[in-house]
């Protein structure tokens, strides 16, 4: 949940929401963190004695990004974990993301608005015993986990931009300098905007906006770096920018990693069936969940390496509980969320970039040489945003055009509407959170089909509206 704050998000809010929350999860430990916004610390210490108030113990992490609060909600013996943040909105926001036990997702399917009705109605049970209030440090053993994803004694010499989105994820970026200097891993940082700063002086830390790119691209050209990296607000999220300084689409580093997880994961099978029996190889194909904005170069990736690829309703809640469900090893949304079953099946900002490290190192291969075919072979639009009066009505008029003048192959409504045709393919959706259309446009091979069926539902759109 997020909100402006005074208007929709104040301390007595926040207190009737922690409340609720251990009530409605009887739960007995949780874990909080806050992330660098000015009003977070306050707020957490609100929550906190919510939670103490409800007769939960609180363990107190400190100033963390959300996957830190992911990692304490697996790692340690609690009923949840939540992280006041609100991600990559302007200043005047805060907010609030719950998990509970073993890091699961809670949303507004599965108790988020039992939670909120309690909050409202204030029907608090009275208990005799107040919870207790503990601080601690979760780094070491994050940094230990983070690093259990690569060989970093594989790592070649490498020099990273890396851009911490105004301090964010700057101690995160500092532990693992420590320990590969401890090791002797050649890995240069160079560090921008790396300082905690709640007042955000460089910019809203929102990567996914091309306005917020160049400061991390320059970076990159001027320092002769290997790769870029920057984070959101809370740096669940991270994207890359090649040697050139050109970001990358998160839909091409989602294919990049599964084939990079299909691949470990067929090495382990193969180790596992020597050890066990001299026999050869039993890979049966691990499965990869991805959404159903652009699907082609995925599912062509994946199946190319003898995995299974599985498409799952955008969205974090929906990822998770489909990974779960299908044991998948990898999932990814083009919107530069990766999740990985390792991690709870939660999503994680430095799990990504440490394995593409990796990858440069192991194949020594630029970035751009990496995925250059990949988005040669399916070019994409990108997302595209428009406003409209009446999101679902417009989804009905783009599908009635080109069911009527076309001969669509296959029609999914898994996630909004997704067409495709012989050699280019579309989904439409209204946006979870905003009164917006996104519209995602990829092809097979040819960027100019893009620009006109781009135009084309541009023009239904407007004609719409």
């Amino acid at each position: 949940m997020r909100g402006k704050l005074g208007k929709y998000l104040n301390e007595e809010i926040v207190y009737r929401i922690g409340r609720a929350y251990a009530q409605h999860l009887n739960a007995q430990r949780v874990v909080v963190g806050g992330d660098i916004r000015l009003t977070s610390e306050s707020l957490k210490q609100t929550l906190a004695k919510g939670l103490m108030d409800a007769g939960c113990d609180v363990i107190d992490i400190g100033m963390t990004g959300t996957e830190e609060i992911y990692f304490a909600a697996f790692h340690l013996d609690v009923d949840g974990g939540i992280e006041v943040t609100a991600s990559h909105n302007p200043t005047d926001y805060n907010g609030m993301k719950f998990v509970g036990r073993g890091a699961k997702p809670i949303s507004g399917d599965s108790g988020l608005r039992e939670i909120q009705k309690l909050a409202e109605s204030r029907n608090f049970v009275a208990t005799t015993t107040r919870g207790s209030l503990k601080q601690t440090s979760m780094l070491d053993d994050y940094i230990s986990h983070l690093l259990g994803y690569i060989n970093s004694e594989d790592l070649k010499p490498l020099k990273l931009v890396v851009n911490a989105g105004n301090g964010a994820a700057g101690h995160v970026i500092d532990a693992i300098e420590a320990c590969f200097e401890k090791n002797a891993v050649q890995v240069e940082f160079i560090k921008i905007y790396h300082e905690p700063d709640g007042n955000f002086p460089n910019g809203i830390p929102n990567p996914l906006l091309p306005e917020n790119r160049a400061d991390t691209a320059e970076a990159v050209r001027k320092h002769g770096a290997d790769m870029g990296i920057a984070w959101d607000g809370d740096f669940d999220r991270c994207f890359l920018f090649d040697e050139n300084g050109a970001f990358i689409e998160g839909y091409y580093i989602v294919g990049l990693l599964a084939e990079v997880f299909l691949q470990k994961e067929h090495i382990k099978s193969k180790n596992n069936s020597t050890a066990r029996d001299g026999g050869s190889d039993d890979f049966a194909g691990a499965k990869i969940v991805h959404d159903p904005r652009l699907t082609w170069n995925t599912i062509d990736i994946v199946k190319k390496a003898s995995g299974t690829p599985i498409q799952s309703k955008t969205g974090h809640a929906f990822i998770k509980e489909r990974m779960r469900a299908e044991n998948a090893i990898y999932g990814g949304e083009m919107s530069a969320h990766h999740y990985f079953r390792d991690f709870a099946y939660c999503d994680s900002g430095m799990i990504p970039w440490l394995l593409v490290a990796e990858l440069l190192s192991a194949t020594g291969k630029s970035l751009s040489e990496l995925v250059i075919e990949r988005m040669a072979a399916y070019p994409c639009s990108g997302e595209i945003n428009y406003r409209a009066k009446d999101v679902q009505s417009s989804i009905a008029l783009v599908r009635d055009h080109y069911e009527n003048s076309y001969e669509p192959e296959q029609i999914d409504t898994t996630d909004g509407l997704s067409m495709e045709f012989s050699d280019w393919r579309f989904n439409l959706r209204a946006s979870n959170t905003e009164p917006l259309l996104r519209l995602n446009v990829e092809s097979k091979g040819d960027s100019q089909i893009v620009k006109r069926c781009v135009a084309e539902v541009e023009a239904l759109l407007k004609g719409g509206s």
